[in-house]
């Protein structure tokens, strides 16, 4: 599956008294998906995943999944701390269609997560789940940093396609992409101008181009059957050779991550500014370094403010002013006051939509 281009990482709405509110959801969503954006990560960090319990998650997976359009690629965040836990939500995600499963590092027990330990349980995962496994190293909350060798082996295994690494270090998205470059290698599906294409995607094609032949009757006698028609799908597809594929998650450093060699981003900053971050992945796929430099710092002062300083409120508060519905965060995180909210509108004002 090719994992190209920007990818928000969606936030979470919620009531003010803390319940999910899945209108809310549906809208951003459908939003999202009406986007440039390659796909949408739902739960990950910025979607508030730790707050949930396991029912929540579902519910969360399940809304989002029948909100978005059929073009765009779904990633499910489902890590938990225990390998039989991620698997119940590994194959839920799958029974909801989504494309693939974004798998932070178990980290509670640090000092037991040695290499062996990582190895062991991302392996078993991927041999297990029925969605390919994209892993996910944020060592500013886990306080662990998946090592690159440790990613350099589990590249090798044929199930793990990806990872998003929100270290913000772009020496490190270089080190990972060299010490992967001797991954298998496997062609995918992709659309005539190589965009993702995704088994879920050509079975919806097929299904929507299903029809049945019409009855033929006369005088009300019916005279011949409807029969399923042939389900062809109806896009048209190519295939590309991909490798380990290597997904940034800091908005800052978009394009000189992908001058290293990343072939995308997740990012919380996309959550409000999905355009502003998808304008600095085309100017550097077009090849105009000068356009891609001048997008990539128009946003740096509000992604070091809204993401960086003021977190999911800032970015839920972002998401307010931009159109899609942010709202509080849950408790025991914060609402921002009304100084933080007036910094953030300033902040926004040449990126508003």
């Amino acid at each position: 599956m090719l994992l190209e281009g920007i990818f928000p990482a969606i936030t979470t709405p919620f009531y003010p008294d803390g319940r999910l509110y899945f209108r809310k959801l549906e809208h951003n969503v459908d939003r999202y998906s009406r986007t440039p954006v390659a796909g949408m990560t739902v739960l990950g960090s910025t979607g508030e995943a730790v707050m949930l319990s396991d029912e929540e998650t579902r519910d969360v997976l399940r809304t989002a999944r029948s909100a978005s359009d059929a073009s765009k690629v779904l990633l499910a965040g489902i890590g938990r701390e225990s390998l039989s836990e991620t698997l119940r939500l590994a194959e839920f995600a799958a029974d909801q269609r989504y494309d693939a499963v974004l798998v932070r590092t178990p980290h509670f027990y640090g000092p037991q997560m040695q290499p062996a330990a990582m190895l062991t349980y991302y392996r078993t995962l991927a041999d297990n789940s029925p969605l390919p496994v994209v892993l996910y190293s944020i060592p500013k909350f886990t306080h662990y940093d998946l090592p690159v060798a440790v990613v350099s082996e589990l590249a090798q295994h044929p199930n793990i396609i990806g990872i998003k690494d929100s270290s913000g270090s772009v020496e490190r998205i270089a080190a990972l992409v060299t010490g992967t470059r001797n991954a298998p290698r496997r062609n995918v599906d992709v659309t005539p101008v190589f965009t993702a294409v995704t088994a879920r995607m050509l079975e919806e094609s097929m299904l929507a181009q299903a029809a049945l032949v019409p009855l033929t009757t006369i005088g009300g006698e019916t005279l011949s059957a409807a029969v399923p028609a042939p389900a062809q799908p109806t896009l048209k597809t190519r295939t590309k050779e991909v490798g380990f594929q290597v997904l940034s998650g800091s908005a800052e450093t978009i394009l000189p991550a992908l001058e290293a060699g990343a072939s995308g981003a997740v990012l919380a900053l996309a959550a409000c500014l999905p355009q502003a971050c998808q304008e600095v992945y085309w100017a550097w796929k077009d090849n105009d370094p000068i356009l891609a430099a001048e997008k990539q710092q128009r946003i740096l002062a509000a992604s070091s403010l809204v993401a960086g300083k003021y977190g999911i409120a800032g970015i839920k508060y972002a998401c307010d002013l931009n159109g899609y519905y942010g709202g509080r965060p849950r408790l025991p995180l914060l609402p921002l006051d009304a100084a933080a909210q007036e910094e953030i509108a300033q902040a926004l004002v040449t990126l508003r939509p």
